[in-house]
């Protein structure tokens, strides 16, 4: 499907199959996905408050819908259960189909890619050990939507995550950017293969290669970084002031396993010192990239890989709360985690002089204002 292409939301998700056994149910599929959907963005924030709001909402749903609700609205029991049995390989694609479609262009110049921890969703295994689900997604940064999505039940299993979730997705022309448990060799090698570009961020977790960069970056201080790309960025506000020093390391055959990372072209360090009520701290970073670029673009790069935690992550704990969410069984929290991440990305479009808490609220209050912002659920 060509970027661009207007679909309704029934028309994205119309492959997606109703995993209940006993197809002769008492609520079409499509209307109980429909309601989860409307009911997270006018913020309900588990099954039994989305369950209220379709109470609440009968007439609008079936008049603006379409929905049949012959037989009432689905308990929250039957949304809980058919949420946990719904494949999210399915539900995937289709949310893939349907994120293309509403945004007019998929500008991928850059797309971080980071995981979260459900912490309501954490439980005790039949081994008895403590595990939370993990969910690693990618982020449009341009676009400010998450691209996909794929569950890992540890922490340590992003590494095994972060390629699936590459597989899902174009990064041609792309700058992959992604934190220390993804600066690995073979997803180094993945991320070129499928013609885009990394910035990873090198630490404790690959000795050898940081142990080489320290010696690069205190090389280039001892010369005073003659001859390398700079660039100096200075922020104050909120009592609070930044400085932030990048520069770009291109000479780089002293590294000894250089060969093993694909297409390595480029080492950035930034050093950033903040002064927060006078108190002082300072800290550097260093990354790898098989991309050429000057200190500013890599700086601004850096910057923009934290867009998923501030737009992403932290609006979900913040708007959606969903770390008190305790769904645990089946597929529920990561086709859940979906969900949240459709609401945010049509809040987000949505004008409005109040952030996604409150459209939350006015999307529940006005009528009209929900209508904005399910827009592109409609043919007309």
């Amino acid at each position: 499907m060509a970027s661009g292409t207007r679909m309704s939301f029934t028309d994205c998700f119309s492959e997606l199959r109703d995993p209940r056994v006993n197809l002769k149910c008492e609520h079409r599929f499509m209307d109980i996905v429909l309601i989860v959907v409307c009911g997270t963005i006018a913020g309900a924030d588990d099954f039994v408050s989305i369950a209220q709001f379709a109470k609440a909402k009968q007439a609008w749903l079936r008049d603006r819908l379409g929905l049949k609700l012959d037989n009432g609205i689905p308990s929250h029991d039957t949304l809980t259960r058919v949420f946990a049995l719904i494949s999210p390989t399915q539900f995937q694609e289709c949310f893939l189909k349907w994120i293309e479609s509403m945004s007019d262009t998929l500008k991928l110049k850059q797309i971080p890619i980071d995981g979260k921890a459900m912490r309501g969703s954490k439980r005790k295994g039949a081994d008895g050990v403590y595990r939370t689900v993990q969910i690693v997604s990618a982020w449009a940064s341009a676009n400010g939507v998450t691209l996909a999505q794929v569950r890992a039940e540890e922490k340590s299993n992003e590494i095994t995550a972060i390629p699936e979730l590459l597989n899902l997705l174009d990064i041609s022309g792309a700058l992959v950017s992604i934190d220390a448990a993804g600066c690995q060799k073979e997803i180094a090698a993945q991320i070129v293969a499928k013609k885009g570009d990394y910035l990873l961020a090198a630490k404790d977790n690959q000795p050898r290669l940081c142990e080489d960069i320290v010696r690069l970056a205190t090389e280039a201080l001892e010369n005073d970084y003659a001859g390398l790309s700079q660039h100096t960025v200075e922020e104050k506000g909120h009592g609070r002031q930044e400085m932030r020093f990048c520069f770009v390391l291109t000479e780089l055959d002293s590294i000894r396993d250089r060969e093993l990372w694909a297409k390595l072209k480029s080492v950035v360090c930034v050093v950033s010192c903040r002064t927060v009520n006078g108190k002082e701290s300072h800290e550097t970073r260093y990354y790898i990239s098989s991309r050429k670029a000057g200190a500013k673009a890599f700086l601004n790069a850096t910057r923009a890989h934290w867009g998923i935690e501030n737009q992403c992550h932290w609006v979900l704990d913040v708007a959606f709360r969903e770390d008190d969410h305790r769904l645990r069984e089946g597929h529920g929290p990561e086709n859940m985690s979906l969900v949240r991440k459709m609401a945010l990305a049509m809040l987000k479009k949505a004008k409005a002089k109040c952030g996604i808490k409150n459209k939350r609220l006015t999307a529940a209050w006005d009528e009209s204002f929900l209508d904005y912002v399910l827009r592109d659920f409609f043919d007309d």
